[in-house]
């Protein structure tokens, strides 16, 4: 066999074994994101965090996603990732912005700006947003009432976190890339939570993430936040 000919078979090896194992990946995420959420499920922001967050080693099963919190008549507080530790719980709401993003924690909206300036967005304060989340989860067990709660907003997507201001304790403003970082801080600087029962605890946040792939649930919940919103009453 001459020289080019065995430099051809070497590229396409080397070309079949790329996709081969480019194809391994693909499946081993999937197999991953499976045992923990359904792959359609949330957005593809969240989706790509949990597997970020499998890869960083965090146990599969103490990763929850896209869980529906019942408040009450019918009405629900769904939460986008919740992390179950030996210090707490973390409850991660993710943000999918573009631009540079102002805020504070006592402001009610945050400002996204776009275009070096030329246009600006407004959107709901999620420190807020998170708190409320946790609000809803302590008042679901009588044991998460003594167990600390930790949030953190991570902004996913080409963004630059350019003035935020008055975070609270126990509340961490990332980019996606820092949320390890942000885990590895609340673990280290919190002593371990006690629990009375674990397995009541996962069990109730196991619960709450399947309550979401009721599609009449989601339903529900998504003209709940219409009505709330109304947009569908503002005539301009």
């Amino acid at each position: 066999m001459e020289l080019y000919q065995l430099t051809l078979l070497f590229v396409l090896v080397f070309i079949a074994s790329i996709f081969a194992f480019n194809v391994w990946q693909r499946r081993k995420r999937f197999t991953q994101l499976k045992s923990i959420t359904q792959v359609r499920r949330g957005t593809s922001s969240e989706r790509k965090l949990i597997l970020q967050l499998l890869k960083q080693g965090h146990p599969e099963k103490a990763i929850f996603h896209d869980l529906y919190i019942n408040t009450g008549k019918d009405k629900y507080s769904q939460i986008d990732i919740v992390i179950a530790t030996t210090v707490g719980i973390i409850v991660i709401e993710v943000k999918n912005h573009s631009g540079w993003i102002f805020g504070n924690n006592y402001h009610q909206n945050w400002t996204q700006v776009l275009a070096y300036g030329k246009k600006k967005f407004k959107f709901y304060n999620p420190i807020k947003q998170n708190h409320s989340h946790i609000r809803a989860l302590q008042n679901q067990l009588r044991q998460f009432q003594n167990i600390p709660f930790y949030s953190i907003i991570a902004f996913t997507g080409n963004c630059e976190l350019k003035e935020i201001n008055y975070v609270p304790k126990d509340t961490y403003v990332v980019k996606a890339n820092r949320l390890h970082e942000a885990i590895r801080l609340i673990k280290i600087n919190n002593k371990p939570a006690t629990y009375s029962s674990k397995r009541e605890v996962f069990d109730f946040l196991k619960n709450a993430s399947r309550r979401g792939e009721s599609n009449e649930l989601q339903a529900t919940h998504n003209q709940n936040v219409k009505d709330l919103l109304g947009k569908d009453r503002i005539l301009g």
